[in-house]
């Protein structure tokens, strides 16, 4: 009788796999060489933008769209673009955290951040670029050869990305944090704390995970049930997040920690406590699996992943 294989063990050949396919595709993306209707691809500019995007991450969001693909029977080529584009976001959004403006780090994945590599002028340039590219690769053919499936993806990552996702929840954060006029500390409460963690982190994973159903036509019910996974382990993932930023070693984690306390960031953490947070961590990762119940053992792996996402190091 064969041995099934173990689900952690799985998962980790999985996430190391998307990783390095994901390395490989961005490293093509963002060639030196123009693509048509291109001009010239200015050197310092590419240079900079293969530093914010190579070399770097355990390429989370890019995994959850093959393995969310992978139940759909999606082309990995397909889910590999769509995960590139979504990769170029989270690293566009990482690169404009980081400004003097924003979080004012120095440290990011235990480098350099970009503005500190190379200067603030190019780290916005490079932010810009690597966000419009993320359109440009999913309104590609490639991407999927149905125009509407292509709309659908451009549409629910600009939803999951803009005002109303991720850019607006950093905009409730520094509110939090009495970034403006009144210049003092904004305290949200438990509704509040949530709603901004869903824009401004939880969205992105959100889509991570619809985006393999979207590429593989799945219908309205299987949609609903993978979407349900993406917003429990969106939320999982930043309680995890800031548990770290309070417990973390910086060695480990790749940037500075504690942080979140100095500026006042609004987080479960903080308003809960480390263990309430911790439970509430534990639920949400019950909640993301039992919602893929339905799936049985096509959704072993991303049942693991919410598993990996509450008990990581880094």
């Amino acid at each position: 009788m064969r041995n099934r294989p173990d689900p952690a063990a799985e998962f980790d050949i999985r996430l190391k796999e998307a990783a390095a396919e994901t390395e490989t595709m961005l490293a093509q993306l963002l060639a030196a060489e123009c693509v048509a209707g291109e001009i010239v691809r200015p050197k310092r500019l590419i240079e900079a933008m293969r530093y914010a995007s190579l070399a770097g991450g355990k390429r989370l969001r890019p995994f959850l769209v093959i393995e969310s693909g992978r139940m759909f029977k999606v082309p990995r080529r397909r889910a590999l673009l769509v995960g590139a584009a979504l990769e170029c976001i989270h690293c566009y959004s990482l690169v404009h955290d980081d400004l003097p403006a924003m979080d004012n780090d120095d440290l990011r994945r235990g480098r350099p951040t970009s503005h500190r590599a190379f200067d603030e002028a190019t780290a916005i340039l490079v932010g810009d670029g690597l966000l419009t590219l993320a359109f440009d690769i999913l309104a590609r053919p490639a991407a999927h050869p149905d125009a509407q499936m292509r709309i659908d993806l451009v549409m629910a990552l600009a939803r999951a990305a803009g005002i109303g996702g991720m850019v607006g929840g950093q905009m409730l954060d520094l509110a939090a944090e009495g970034r403006f006029e009144t210049r003092r500390p904004q305290p949200l409460d438990e509704l509040g704390v949530s709603r901004l963690q869903a824009m401004k982190t939880g969205a992105l994973l959100r889509f991570a995970c619809t985006a393999g159903a979207i590429l593989g036509g799945a219908d309205a019910s299987a949609r609903r049930a993978v979407d349900r996974f993406g917003a429990a382990l969106g939320e999982a993932f930043q309680i995890a997040d800031d548990l770290l930023d309070v417990e973390g070693d910086p060695s480990m984690v790749g940037k500075q920690t504690g942080k979140d306390a100095a500026a006042n960031k609004a987080t479960f953490v903080s308003l809960l406590g480390r263990d309430e947070a911790r439970k509430r961590l534990h639920s949400l990762v019950a909640r993301a699996q039992a919602a893929l119940s339905r799936f049985g053992p096509a959704a072993a792996t991303l049942r693991e992943a919410a598993r990996f996402v509450a008990e990581r190091r880094n």
